[in-house]
């Protein structure tokens, strides 16, 4: 069915530039289940955008788990992204669970209720981000175990990056996934956020939330990567580039993302030396 993967491929470069890109480093017959993987990513990632309001978000959320659980075949079939993810998973032999469980952590998506700890972000970023870094490399060729806790602990990472480079965004919209603990320990209120003020404090809560970005990258550090697999981990690359942009900004409500060419540049440059995949010298 190539349109619809022509349809995931259109989708994830309006919506996922980054993976879109690194996926362009993939061998060509790859590429089509990586953008349904990603295409699909993009649908449940942005639910609140298309929904906007918590019950409609919610019955979307539903399709889907319906869809993966097999109740609504003949739709699926008429669905694009729906129809081009059911063939990835059949192709590769993937279980639907963890996108089901995926999906279920996006739900937090729909709400204001704020992100209640840490421990709470780390299990959304394994959740959402390490089960697509972790599907990809399957994709790709490598088994369970290759993959295991060290994607895992890169999809925390890129998962907190993302949260603090939306943090601005999600203020607009009285949401937080900046822990609450964490800024209750350091006497932030949540109505200064709402109201765009920059504080000290709030710096030293946004500051020990890169700190874990941080070490979450440094806990996926070890052996290699193996090639075949590098294109699925190429966004990695702006982890590190991002959290000293973030610094660099010091206000978070006035910090851009990096520019569209340096994004590009570093994941071209860690797809020809994957040691700098991290941002640094060294190997994932």
């Amino acid at each position: 069915m190539p349109s619809a993967f022509e349809h995931c491929a259109a989708l994830v470069r309006d919506l996922d530039r980054d993976r879109y890109l690194a996926t362009l480093f993939a061998p060509a017959e790859r590429r089509g289940d990586l953008y349904a993987l990603y295409a699909f990513n993009a649908e449940i990632a942005r639910v609140r955008e298309v929904a906007r309001e918590p019950m409609p978000g919610e019955i979307r959320l539903q399709w889907w788990r319906e869809a993966l659980s097999g109740e609504r075949a003949g739709e699926v079939k008429a669905h694009p992204v729906a129809a081009a993810l059911s063939e990835t998973l059949s192709r590769h032999a993937l279980s639907p669970q963890p996108l089901v469980q995926l999906i279920d952590a996006h739900a937090f998506d729909l709400y204001d209720e704020p992100m209640a700890s840490i421990g709470d972000l780390t299990r959304y970023g394994i959740q959402t981000e390490g089960a697509v870094f972790g599907y990809a490399c399957e994709i790709l060729g490598a088994g369970a175990q290759a993959v295991g806790e060290r994607v895992m602990n890169a999809g925390v990472a890129y998962g907190i990056v993302r949260a603090l480079s939306g943090f601005a965004r999600h203020a607009a919209r009285r949401q937080l996934y900046v822990p609450l603990l964490s800024l209750t320990q350091h006497g932030v209120e949540r109505e200064t956020i709402f109201a765009r003020q920059h504080t000290e404090a709030l710096s030293a809560a946004l500051a020990t939330l890169r700190a874990r970005a941080r070490w979450h990258l440094s806990l996926a550090a070890g052996q290699p990567v193996p090639r075949e697999i590098l294109p699925a981990l190429l966004p990695l690359a702006l982890v590190a580039p991002t959290l000293s942009r973030m610094e660099r900004a010091g206000d978070p409500f006035r910090f851009t993302p990096l520019p569209a060419w340096r994004r590009q540049w570093l994941m071209w440059r860690a797809a020809r030396r994957p040691e700098r995949l991290l941002g640094r010298q060294g190997s994932i």
